[in-house]
Parts: structure tokens; sequence; C-alpha cells
């Protein structure tokens, strides 16, 4: 993976998105430290995709009656009014 420092991004720009359809990332750094990453768009969305949301995750678990244990009553604390 071709690594760039920010402030040489601008003559290379087109090069770097010709790389990134090309299936060649390239990390651009930022003072010295990796501050973004250019890929094609279509790796982008096969990449989103690919990270199921927690809700999905939550409402498609095989889980059985059993497998969670039974939570506590939450503390509550008196007040005076």
């Amino acid at each position: 993976m071709k690594t760039i420092e920010i402030d040489d991004t601008e003559s290379v720009l087109t090069t770097l998105v010709d790389d990134a359809l090309n299936g060649n990332r390239c990390v651009i750094t930022r003072h010295g430290e990796h501050a973004a990453v250019i890929l094609s768009y279509n790796e982008y969305r096969r990449l989103e995709q690919a990270v199921p949301s927690l809700g999905w995750l939550l409402t498609t678990a095989p889980l059985e009656e059993d497998d969670l244990p039974v939570r506590k009553p939450a503390r509550c604390r008196l007040l005076e009014l």
C-alpha cells in the first residue's frame, strides 16, 4: 500500500484515484500520522456492507431463552422531595 503526505497529494490526485480504481489503496498521512485512505468506491461499498449493524446482529442471533443471564433489577435511590 502506497503512503503519501497530504501536502503532496494535490499534484498526484488523479494518479491516486486511478490506482484506487485498479485495487491499489493509498494511505494519506498528516504530520507523519495516518489520516485517511484512498480506495475505490466499489471497495468502500463492499467494506461498508461487510459489517452488520448491531440491531441486525441482535435480531438475527440464534439465541435460546436461557442463553443470556437474567438481568438484576436496577438499583434505585430513594429521593426525598
